[in-house]
């Protein structure tokens, strides 16, 4: 079982050096915390990277406790990036290391997430000579397949 949202929230502020201090902080702190978080994923999941992260309907239906279903490999750079998100809201300025290594586990997540178009003939290309034209009724390459991506589950079946 992975991370809940509410250590999400602790390590980060452990990461900007309110560790001792979190049983200081409010509940309110910790829900305004955890929001920030949600508004993070959320941008990320835009950007395509989708790591499995259950995010909410409205800033008031974020449940601390709930599990965030994350891989491990995404640990380093939701804690460090959300540590250089909040710093600001509590006087803190996060150190170079922390913002290092936030840019260095986001970039990480996001070569992960990326992949090459995939090279697409067109329709109006005749398939060649190589090919035995008694096996298809069409001597040109099949239309191209234009993929809505819904992340990566794959192809949208709208049938």
């Amino acid at each position: 079982m992975g991370y809940s949202k509410r250590q999400f929230v602790a390590a980060a502020f452990e990461e900007i050096g309110l560790a001792s201090y979190v049983f200081d902080l409010t509940p309110e702190q910790f829900q305004s915390a955890v929001r920030r978080l949600d508004a993070m994923m959320a941008t990320w999941n835009a950007k395509g990277i989708r790591l499995g992260y259950p995010l909410p309907n409205s800033p008031q239906d974020s449940d601390l406790n709930e599990p965030s279903n994350v891989p491990d490999s995404a640990y380093e750079a939701i804690i460090t990036n959300l540590g250089v998100k909040i710093a600001p809201s509590y006087g803190r300025t996060p150190t170079n290391d922390t913002k290092i290594t936030a840019k260095q586990a986001y970039d990480t997540l996001l070569a992960r997430a990326t992949a090459p178009i995939e090279q697409q003939l067109p329709s109006t290309m005749p398939i060649g000579s190589g090919n035995k034209s008694w096996r298809w009724s069409n001597p040109f390459v099949p239309r191209p397949v234009d993929p809505v991506l819904a992340g990566s589950d794959g192809l949208i079946d709208f049938n």
